[in-house]
């Protein structure tokens, strides 16, 4: 990453000062590299002197002048291809400006890399875990669970870039008096299938999916429940919806581009004893008491946990809570994750603390959970809200939304905030063919750099040769948009790091916009295909491939396709 080989270069200059006796012996501090806000200060810039005069009063109780230790630090600075020059602002920040020939020669850096440009070895040899959407197995996914999926798989992506292994999974709560009530209002809609006056429960599910999902068990199965004794057949409706539904879940997932490497069963935990097993465990810890009939969790000997939780309640069923610490168990203890990120709607942000606190007394870093949670999804057609779905009469759905919006502008939209912020997802702009729409100006982009390409190699120009276009060639490359073009590429790489540091794809919607303004700003100012300059051309031909290579990047990042035409 260019940011590091910033940081190393400081750092080396650091090291030839003390050893040339400018600056004494102390501890090496955390050089911190960041990019200037003004672009006229720099490419990048560097707070170590501060740090530094702060790290030798304390080795030395000597008080030396952040300034002097700049100069100082310049005056040692080690010769760089990379670096054009070094500056002092201010109190004595460091200003580091890349060298125009270095910027160029990236641009057949970028063409090798090709896909992989942007990736990291970062996370190589961590193994993490993305577990996202798990909504109750009740019913289809409505707007909110589509940002939660948007936000999980966008994630993993991003952490797969930066060389993790991640494993996508779904946890199903397939057990439960959610899921008998399910199954009992099935029953119902079906028996209604053969004209049976057969009322719903009253805590049942009125949404007209119901009523779908019967008709389907009426096709599959004819009258095989009709004269079914009711608890035998809510039984056997209870796995045979669950079954529906999840592949009610994969279609619509699928829609959006939305896959699972595992489908975990929450009744899984019972059947294989984990559930007994990680309680059994928690006490040999001393994690648990026995009060009232029931069994504890120890919670508030946790930070931020004011009361203990019931994980066996006094009739001797396993709460809630302790399928949370069985999955969570299993999770760590037996499939050996090194870190876990649950994405968790904000309703749950109550149950935060106390997860940490199970972390805790399973022995285990807290800060290996990561509880991400994300804010409400509000539609907005003509400047008003939309609540209601046509059909179901209850919460939109994804396949609703995809249908009338596209899955690229859905996946788009719902990761241009950050995700503790309320998004609100304008309907009529997500379909607009404007530079106003984001992801139709962004793709609009890609496809113009694609129809470049094809019309050059239409007029006999070699486009798959231009990772071998010459340095001298690419030297032609210094108009202002044309270098501002390569340094907003470069930045990919940190684009990438910022996603995985606040475990958020967000920043990546933004960056896709900024990449796409500075693309349209080189086309604007600089003529890509000109015949009375062949050697100018093909150096921007590579220029444009090399966008073309940043933007579809960034684009599968974020699960957005790269359309070649539009």
């Amino acid at each position: 990453m260019v940011r590091d080989k910033i940081r190393f270069l400081v750092e080396q200059a650091i090291t030839t000062a003390q050893n040339a006796g400018v600056l004494p012996v102390f501890d090496l501090p955390t050089v911190e590299i960041a990019r200037p806000k003004q672009a006229d200060h720099g490419d990048y810039s560097a707070n170590v002197a501060m740090v530094a005069a702060a790290a030798i009063r304390k080795a030395t109780g000597e008080k030396i002048n952040p300034r002097a230790i700049a100069e100082a630090l310049i005056g040692h600075f080690p010769s760089s291809d990379m670096v054009a020059r070094v500056e002092i602002a201010g109190p004595g920040f460091i200003n580091i400006r890349l060298a125009n020939r270095w910027l160029q020669q990236q641009i057949t850096a970028i063409l090798l890399a090709g896909e992989h440009f942007g990736n990291s070895t970062l996370g190589t040899g961590q193994r993490w875990q993305v577990e996202f959407v798990s909504v109750n197995p009740t019913g289809p996914i409505h707007v909110g669970g589509a940002r939660n999926a948007v936000l999980g798989d966008s994630l993993a992506n991003v952490l797969e870039a930066a060389g993790y292994t991640v494993e996508r999974e779904f946890y199903l709560n397939d057990r439960g008096n959610q899921v008998r009530i399910f199954a009992e209002t099935l029953r119902a809609r079906y028996l209604q299938q053969f004209g049976q006056d057969e009322p719903i429960p009253t805590d049942g599910y009125p949404g007209d999916y119901m009523i779908d999902y019967a008709r389907r068990l009426v096709a599959d199965y004819g009258e095989r429940f009709l004269t079914m004794e009711q608890g035998q057949a809510v039984d056997a409706l209870e796995q045979i919806g669950l079954a529906i539904v999840i592949d009610t879940f994969k279609a619509q997932l699928a829609l959006i581009g939305v896959h699972f490497d595992n489908w975990f069963s929450e009744q899984s935990l019972y059947a294989e004893g984990l559930v007994q097993q990680s309680l059994d465990y928690l006490d040999r810890r001393g994690e648990l008491a026995r009060r009232d009939g029931a069994v504890w969790f120890l919670a508030s000997n946790y930070p931020k946990n004011e009361k203990d939780e019931v994980v066996v309640r006094s009739n001797g069923s396993p709460s809630y809570f302790a399928s949370d610490i069985a999955y969570h168990y299993d999770k760590f203890l037996r499939r050996n994750f090194d870190r876990v990120v649950n994405v968790w709607g904000v309703d749950h942000q109550g149950h935060v603390p106390r997860m940490a606190a199970v972390m805790q007394s399973l022995g285990l870093d807290p800060a290996r959970l990561t509880i991400l949670l994300y804010d409400l999804v509000k539609l907005v057609r003509n400047g008003k809200e939309v609540k209601l779905s046509k059909r179901a009469g209850n919460l939109i759905t994804i396949d609703e939304i995809v249908e009338e919006v596209g899955a690229d502008a859905v996946r788009f939209n719902l990761l241009t905030r950050s995700p503790e912020s309320t998004i609100e997802f304008d309907l009529d702009l997500a379909v607009a063919q404007t530079n106003e729409n984001p992801v139709y100006y962004v793709q609009y982009s890609h496809a113009r750099i694609c129809s470049i390409l094809l019309k050059a190699a239409g007029e006999g120009v070699d486009t798959t040769t231009l990772a071998q276009v010459d340095a001298q060639t690419l030297q032609r490359l210094t108009h202002p948009s044309e270098l501002a073009l390569i340094r907003k590429l470069l930045e990919l790489e940190e684009q990438i790091e910022l996603a995985v540091d606040k475990l958020s794809p967000h920043n990546l919607t933004y960056y896709a916009i900024e990449l796409t303004k500075s693309f349209n700003g080189f086309y604007r100012d600089c003529r890509v295909v000109d015949s009375a300059e062949p050697e100018l051309s093909r150096a921007r031909l590579a220029l444009s491939a090399a966008s073309q290579i940043g933007l579809a990047k960034v684009l599968h990042l974020i699960g957005v396709s790269a359309p070649q035409t539009m």
